[in-house]
């Protein structure tokens, strides 16, 4: 503000009408803006502690046993692969392992053996884009 803007006892002088509308309307935005982040942040903060305190969780599902042969105590079993195949690597997610081979023509599949069936249930073999 300026000095002219300043009475001489040091207040500030009325703004004319259209100002004080304007500037009223800004207030009013501003506590309407804030009212409703308030109310969004309640509800976000309510949220957090409804599930905190929820005990509706579903419970992990444990991985399926590894099938153990009774009295030896360790897991046995043979896996049939394709003629000439020759394993990668392996990985064990459950009750299910999964060869990557390669096979005898050159190319790649990826099996997926059930250890409680004993057999294998799925192959995907591998190819590129254009075969």
């Amino acid at each position: 503000m300026t000095q002219a803007d300043i009475d001489r006892d040091g207040e500030e002088k009325p703004l004319d009408p259209a100002m004080e509308r304007v500037r009223r309307k800004m207030v009013r935005l501003l506590v309407i803006s804030i009212g409703i982040m308030m109310v969004g942040l309640m509800a976000v903060l309510a949220a957090i502690v409804y599930k905190a305190a929820s005990g509706d969780e579903a419970p992990a599902q444990a991985p399926a046993a590894i099938p153990v042969t009774p009295g030896e105590g360790i897991a046995q079993g043979t896996i049939r692969l394709p003629q000439g195949a020759r394993v990668v690597s392996q990985s064990v997610a459950g009750g299910a392992i999964s060869l990557n081979v390669e096979l005898e023509d050159g190319g790649r599949a990826i099996l997926i053996y059930d250890m409680a069936a004993d057999r294998i249930v799925g192959r995907y073999d591998i190819v590129t884009q254009g075969e």
